[in-house]
């Protein structure tokens, strides 16, 4: 009931009610451009928020991260083309209901089923996250090594294709956060006698670099590319045939959503996809999916949306960011010296039910949102790229200049733009970099305590259950997609090849 009630006094706030619309509003625009998404946008509006006061700076974050992603599936369904990565499975079978002019009622349902989805996750981040927070308490330097470990081995399966790629952008990442100072020593490592860079390598550029300045130079490449759009482009409410036929699809998706959230390095990518692919699995008519199933833009929407409140746990409770858009989140609150953990549920927990409430309330927003102005988001997406993508680049050099004021930090978001547009260009993600600065603090600072605790006996770290459990886990999810690729080229093998007499 505590929880309630500072979610109602965060609410009866109008500046904050303002800031939950106005980045609601913000966050679907975002999502209907294809190529933006709450990734870039937030890494953009990182150096801002950073000057904001925490809750109200986080709460807008949460918004845009909670609206973007269900703006994606305008243009998924209206050209074809998903507006943020979560909403490619959208693609399949939204388009196909738009072409045969229903594009009304694909978006109607998409708009209830995102809403829903998002809710039922938030639910569950509300009831999830403080339990695991709980755990936490027992943990000391060698468990944080070993959860920082075990975060880092899911960098196998957080985006991209090759694994090894994913290790290796992961190790770089680790590597970068080693540049700069030694706290414990006072040593400068990697400096290269460049008095900017004995802080470190500050956080912010790195990710507006790597996600904006990445996707720029990436989107410059394409200039040429003509989208058709839909005309009915206006929202239908569902049916209550349709709700009928839905309300089961919808709540496996939130479910399959808000599991694979709560894994770290997942992501409403991976739960589209995944809840995609088991809803047509189990239908009754799998022939009608990709030809304008209804279930095939449900099933998605709900478990993309129902992931952004998984992501938010692991977040919250242990400090592993759950994908690319709370890893930042995650910088914005390091940087705005708040500590995710047990501790921030105890000091203050009216920091996260205004968290939880701000989620909340967007998700019920973007529902009236999306039935009223689908229409005008969709024309949105027809924006030249040759006027958008600058005025993106823009605000990426303003927001890098903004932090410290220092033309420096430019220079280092512009290196890091090239290096994201690379990365791409040749197979490597950037999210897997992100995530090794962030957790190579972790891992290098826990494991100095675990050395100092344990008089020079890291083997020591190993006799404790709970750090054993997370190494043994970190090795399997190390191994497994290698296990399952080895087992899935033997199988080939040893399939008989056919006779051709038998033809």
């Amino acid at each position: 009931m505590e929880m309630a009630y500072q979610v109602l006094v965060f609410l009866s706030d109008p500046y904050n009610l303002l800031l939950i619309i106005g980045g609601t509003t913000l966050g679907v625009f975002i999502g209907a451009l294809p190529g933006l998404g709450s990734v870039v946008m937030i890494a953009l509006l990182l150096p801002f928020v950073v000057r904001m006061e925490p809750l109200p700076g986080i709460a807008l974050t949460a918004v845009i991260y909670v609206a973007a992603t269900y703006g994606g599936s305008i243009t998924a369904i209206l050209i074809n083309t998903p507006g943020t990565p979560a909403a490619a499975a959208t693609t399949f079978d939204g388009y196909p209901l738009a072409q045969r002019g229903e594009a009304g009622r694909a978006l109607g349902i998409a708009t209830f089923s995102s809403a829903t989805g998002g809710i039922l996750g938030i639910l569950a981040m509300i009831v999830a996250t403080p339990l695991l927070a709980k755990l936490a308490f027992y943990f000391g330097p060698a468990e944080y090594f070993a959860l920082a470990v075990f975060g880092m081995s899911m960098l196998a399966s957080i985006s991209g294709n090759s694994v090894i790629k994913n290790l290796i952008g992961g190790a770089f990442g680790v590597l970068l956060g080693t540049v700069g100072s030694d706290l414990a020593t006072g040593i400068e490592r990697f400096t290269f006698d460049i008095p900017d860079l004995s802080e470190g390598i500050r956080p912010i550029q790195m990710m507006i670099g790597l996600f904006a300045g990445g996707e720029l130079l990436r989107q410059s490449t394409q200039l040429g590319i003509k989208r058709e759009l839909v005309a009915d482009a206006v929202a239908k409410l569902p049916s209550w045939d349709d709700i009928k036929r839905l309300w089961g699809t919808v709540l496996r998706g939130s479910g399959i959503g808000t599991f694979i959230g709560i894994l770290p390095a997942e992501g409403g990518t991976v739960a589209a996809m995944i809840a995609y692919n088991e809803e047509r699995r189990w239908s009754k008519n799998k022939d009608e999916f990709g030809k304008g199933a209804i279930e095939g833009v449900a099933a998605p929407e709900a478990a993309n949306n129902a992931a952004t409140g998984g992501t938010m746990v692991p977040t919250l409770a242990l400090g592993i960011p759950g994908g690319g858009s709370t890893a930042i989140i995650l910088t914005a609150m390091l940087v705005l010296g708040l500590r995710p953990g047990p501790q921030l549920f105890e000091e203050q927990p009216e920091f996260l039910a205004g968290i939880f409430g701000a989620m909340l309330a967007a998700n019920i927003y973007f529902l009236f949102l999306g039935m009223i102005g689908a229409k005008f988001f969709s024309r949105i997406s027809m924006v030249p790229a040759t006027f958008l993508w600058p005025m993106v680049f823009v605000m990426a050099a303003l927001g890098a200049f903004s932090v410290q004021q220092s033309l420096f930090d430019v220079t280092l978001m512009l290196i890091f733009a090239f290096l994201g547009y690379f990365m791409r260009r040749y197979g490597y993600a950037p999210a897997p970099i992100v995530m090794g600065l962030i957790l190579g603090e972790l891992i290098e600072g826990s494991l100095k305590q675990s050395y100092l605790i344990y008089d020079g006996s890291l083997l020591a770290i190993l006799q404790q259950p709970i750090a054993l459990v997370f190494l043994a886990l970190s090795v399997i999810g190390i191994s497994s997609p290698l296990i399952g690729k080895l087992i899935l080229n033997r199988k080939e093998r040893m399939m008989p090849v056919g006779d051709p007499l038998d033809e």
